[in-house]
């Protein structure tokens, strides 16, 4: 009976999502599904989700819960990670402490001062399940969603390169049905591909019955004022492909949109916007648990809009089905304008016999000069954690396009100093955090 383990189960609207998509598949075995949180509320929440779909799907499934990381991964055939160190508190703090020196993100969780913290919160825990599955399930696959998804998967690869580990986004796929939907093409059928860096890799095909799609998308830019004012809009104007991340996110990994208010206007920027995001999915929980307390049924999403790889990959894995998708990997000889060991985005084929990463092409010149600033970014923020080296923190900000094009070098140190304070119940010694060990 396979096995797979969610960790951070109590992110349940997610929880839902991905077991909702694996207990619609008619052809797969009977499957045991292991929850893992810290939180017993949320844990509990999470088994009852899990039991409520089942129940509505009519499918038989063995459901176990544990507070314990180690009991929960014993005999894992798959762990799926979608952990949030220091929860909606920490993102309160990576956003509203830049915000009040006048560095404004959107998002925070990807790259940039809030990226490289969450990153620095998530490494210690990240090698804690890595030393976990090296004892109790060396031959199980680590399937990553936690952001920052380059930071994350490029530290698992150094600290635990024996696990096969792949990161998994849908923002290619949601990407792909928004620009169909835009042009007024179906997305069903449409042939699309995307490498780069995740959350901002480039759609480099999009055609469909061999059509190219781009000039159409242009077309309908052009004829449109209020198009002209998306970010990415922008940025296809500028670099020539689109990116594959919401403008919200893609306005924070360069320097031209939040720097002023002029630009946030034109744009129409809503900096801190993850934190309302955030208290909608904390609503969206408590939705949950009333509805489980009165008995009810939890709402499902439609099965069209299947848009998650690891439900698809273990499927794939353990029927045998072909499919192709896009994951984050280390980067050997996948992009040749990109750093080697790095994570990149790239497609790849899933069957029986594993997950497949293709080599690329050349990327756009622009985007790839702008993929390797993004990973210098992560690059430092992995090398700071492995060295201890709190210096090489603020250099991964100092690096950072947006903050660099606000802050002055000084007010970058001292924001990190506020932040190392903060955060330092998630952070090792060497860094400035109290956290002794890395588990």
């Amino acid at each position: 009976m396979p096995t797979i383990v969610f960790l951070g189960a109590g992110s349940v609207v997610f929880t839902r999502q991905l077991a909702t998509d694996l207990l619609r598949f008619p052809d797969l075995p009977t499957l045991t599904l292991v929850l893992h949180d810290v939180d017993a509320e949320r844990l509990e929440v999470a088994r009852g989700t899990v039991e409520n779909i089942a129940a509505q799907l009519g499918k038989a499934v063995e459901i176990r819960a544990s507070l314990d990381r180690s009991e929960a991964l014993a005999g894992a055939d798959f762990a799926i990670n979608m952990i949030q160190v220091g929860g909606i508190a920490a993102t309160r703090v990576d956003l509203e402490l830049p915000a009040r020196r006048g560095l404004r993100q959107t998002i925070g969780d990807t790259t940039g001062v809030g990226g490289v913290f969450r990153a620095l919160r998530t490494f210690p825990v990240l090698s804690g399940i890595a030393a976990d599955m090296r004892e109790l399930c060396p031959e199980a696959i680590f399937l990553n969603y936690t952001n920052p998804m380059a930071m994350n998967v490029w530290w698992m690869s150094v600290v635990a390169p024996e696990i096969r580990t792949y990161g998994l986004c849908h923002s290619v796929y949601w990407t792909v049905h928004d620009l169909c939907e835009l042009v007024g093409v179906p997305v069903e059928g449409t042939h699309y591909r995307a490498a780069g860096v995740n959350h901002q890799a480039w759609l480099m095909e999009w055609s469909r019955d061999g059509e190219d799609l781009y000039p159409r998308l242009r077309e309908r830019i052009a004829a449109d004022p209020e198009l002209q004012r998306r970010v990415r809009v922008e940025i296809l104007r500028r670099i020539g492909y689109y990116p594959t991340e919401t403008s919200e996110h893609s306005a924070e990994y360069l320097d031209w949109f939040l720097r002023s208010d002029a630009q946030i206007e034109r744009f129409r920027l809503k900096p801190l916007e993850y934190i309302g995001i955030s208290e909608d999915n904390v609503r969206e929980f408590e939705q949950a648990r009333g509805i489980l307390a009165e008995g009810g049924d939890l709402p499902l999403h439609d099965a069209d809009d299947a848009a998650e790889y690891a439900p698809q990959i273990i499927h794939s894995l353990l029927t045998g089905t072909a499919r192709e998708i896009h994951v984050n990997v280390p980067n050997t000889g996948l992009i040749a304008e990109l750093p080697e060991g790095a994570a990149v985005e790239v497609p790849a084929t899933v069957d029986g016999s594993g997950v497949h990463p293709e080599t690329w092409g050349a990327l756009p010149p622009a985007g790839a000069a702008l993929n390797r600033t993004y990973l210098s970014v992560a690059d430092l923020t992995v090398r700071a954690m492995l060295d201890g080296d709190p210096e090489l923190v603020r250099r991964a900000v100092l690096l950072d396009a947006n903050a660099s094009s606000t802050l002055t070098p000084d007010e970058i140190w001292d924001l990190c100093d506020e932040l190392t304070a903060a955060h330092a119940a998630f952070l090792p010694t060497s860094l400035g955090g109290t956290l002794a060990g890395t588990s």
